[in-house]
């Protein structure tokens, strides 16, 4: 082969933080979970929800999300620990590989729905919260099967091929692994777009989201090479991957014609929040044009005072007039008698 480069695998699958080992893999899942929270909640609160409701949900969605992937991954692949010279105590361990996806979706929307049911939430509107979230999971995710060199496809020598020697194949293969990754970080950009462009509502973005996954899933699929179960000559993930994606057209489709646009609540809770907080302001304001209506009167009176002050001043100052007068006249009158007395 001429190979003018590679992707390399690593040499082992696990990470050391000091004496702390970690699983590549783990670490993968763990990453992933924490980026499809932390946008999920962005992208709750942007539609009217409260902050730390995601958080919340995902205490459950989580974990009945991981179990739902084991399950598939062992009922799917139970030979792999069941049987001659199979040790049935390896289907628990997840940190070594080993999560499907399809039950991860199903299993952890039974846990999104009773963390819902108990906010009082539509399943849906929160399910388009967190679609654009769970690609980019699905995103980081796959980097755990390159830790554990699996999941990859046929032989190949592209520049971009992926270097692996785990004991079962030596060479270079294509790296579907990468592919799904790079896929599901398009799937996410595609359905944060169409969101924003259609105003998607009612489970829309997470039915987008699906098909468009499932769609890549396919081709992907089709060129692994582990072994896996066969029906009609197409690996059972093709399957599962073309009925899901009938399924997530067909709801888009309906949800479309049934409930166009998209909810305007999605949190009762949160309209509450905004309406105390509402409240509380008109009474604020109310109390501060009540304190500027007293200044006012206040501000009258005085000035009524200072007019009537003024009108006292008025009145004493004609009556000192008045007086003057009086006086005047009287001196006048005396001088008069005066010059008649001299006459006689």
């Amino acid at each position: 082969m001429n190979i003018l480069a590679s992707i390399p695998s690593p040499a082992t699958g696990e990470l050391h933080l000091g004496p702390l080992p970690l699983r590549g893999y783990a670490l993968c899942i763990l990453l992933g979970i924490f980026v499809a929270v932390w946008l999920g909640n962005r992208r709750w609160v942007a539609r009217g929800g409260r902050p730390g409701t995601v958080t919340d949900i995902a205490v459950w969605a989580v974990p009945f999300g991981l179990v739902g992937g084991r399950l598939y991954h062992v009922i799917t692949d139970h030979q792999l620990y069941f049987g001659e010279g199979r040790n049935w105590v390896d289907a628990f361990k997840i940190w070594e590989g080993g999560l499907g996806i399809w039950g991860a979706i199903a299993l952890g929307a039974v846990g999104a729905w009773i963390g819902c049911r108990r906010r009082g939430i539509p399943l849906p509107a929160y399910a388009d919260a967190v679609a654009p979230g769970l690609a980019l999971a699905q995103a980081i995710g796959r980097w755990g099967n390159w830790f554990n060199q699996e999941l990859y496809g046929r032989p190949t020598d592209v520049p971009w091929a992926l270097e692996i020697d785990n004991g079962t194949d030596l060479g270079t293969f294509h790296p579907t692994f990468l592919y799904e990754s790079l896929w599901c970080v398009g799937v996410a950009l595609l359905v944060i777009w169409a969101d924003r462009r259609f105003t998607l509502g009612h489970g829309r973005a997470f039915a987008l989201y699906v098909a468009a996954y499932t769609a890549g899933r396919f081709w992907i699929e089709y060129m692994r090479i582990d072994q896996a179960h066969e029906v009609l000559g197409l690996r059972l993930n093709n399957w599962t991957a073309l009925l899901v994606f009938l399924g997530a057209v067909a709801y888009f489709v309906i949800s479309a014609r049934r409930a166009p646009g998209r909810e305007e609540v999605v949190e009762p809770a949160a309209v509450e929040d905004t309406a105390e907080g509402g409240n509380g302001k008109s009474t604020e304001d109310a109390s501060d044009a009540d304190s500027a209506t007293a200044k006012a009167d206040s501000a009258k009176t005085d000035a009524a005072k200072a007019g009537s002050a003024k009108a006292d001043a008025g009145k004493a100052a004609a009556a000192g007039k008045a007086d003057a007068a009086d006086k005047a006249d009287a001196r006048k009158a005396g001088a008069a008698g005066g010059d008649e007395t001299k006459g006689d």
